[in-house]
């Protein structure tokens, strides 16, 4: 981490990259074979130059990997989270082949803002669990209105199966030994992550600006219960625009599907 006993000194981007990306992995153990699944098929469907929309960024992994793979694509990270976005700002600064962007994907009009009007690629991970039923299928519609004709949406997160109750508590009961022993080794969980990044002097008050935004549960709060089949999120995307979706990666708990416009 950066040095916290000098309040001038700028954060080591870097270094809170890697940490956030262990306290995801804390949570998600085989986060990096989404990203190259998720990547694999980017490639396949559009080639290795392709503009990409990062969506519900974060601090910028998905980005970081596709720009690592293919050093002539292009991203565009869409997130609303100030300070999540301050940390991919400045992991990325300088790179003239990555933006940002905050905003806000309740809103009806968000692509309106976007700095171009069409995309290759549409990637999200475990982020859209935070919406509502109605939300996630208005904001499907709208993906499906920033791709290009043979462009490919892909979304891994939560997808729960309703029909099989015993193999998703065998699967928590699994997680919650897994993560403990963790802490044990000094691992961050999410409270003990966003407490370290508080702790930066630079970044206090961009974390207290987060807090200020998610205390509103209107906008954002982890809609848990509404949480869908990967057979739910397929249909809803053929019925948006996509010609063709499917699941195309599947863990115990969670799953990736892709639409195709």
């Amino acid at each position: 981490m950066a040095d916290t006993t000098d309040t001038t000194t700028r954060p080591d981007w870097q270094a809170w990259q890697r940490s956030w990306d262990r306290q995801q992995e804390h949570y998600l153990p085989d986060r990096e074979e989404r990203f190259r699944t998720m990547l694999d098929v980017v490639e396949a469907a559009v080639g290795r130059t392709p503009r990409v929309l990062d969506l519900a960024c974060g601090t910028g992994s998905i980005s970081d990997r596709l720009l690592t793979r293919m050093p002539d694509a292009h991203s565009t990270g869409v997130d609303l989270d100030p300070a999540l976005l301050t940390l991919a700002r400045g992991h990325f600064a300088d790179d003239k082949r990555v933006e940002f962007v905050r905003l806000n994907l309740r809103d009806a009009d968000w692509t309106d803002h976007l700095p171009h009007r069409q995309y290759d690629a549409v990637l999200t991970a475990t982020a859209l669990h935070w919406l509502t039923h109605g939300e996630l299928v208005a904001l499907y519609g709208r993906i499906a209105g920033v791709l290009r004709p043979g462009g490919v949406f892909l979304n891994v997160d939560h997808m729960p199966d309703p029909t099989t109750p015993r193999i998703d508590e065998l699967m928590a009961v699994h997680d919650r030994a897994r993560r403990a022993e963790e802490k044990e080794r000094g691992v961050l969980d999410w409270v003990d992550w966003w407490r370290a990044l508080e702790e930066e002097p630079s970044l206090a008050e961009v974390v207290a600006e987060r807090h200020r935004v998610f205390a509103d549960p209107a906008k954002g709060d982890h809609a848990a219960d509404q949480m869908q089949s990967p057979a739910w999120h397929v249909e809803v995307l053929r019925h948006s625009g996509f010609t063709e979706a499917r699941t195309v990666w599947a863990s115990p708990r969670d799953a990736m599907v892709l639409g195709l416009k």
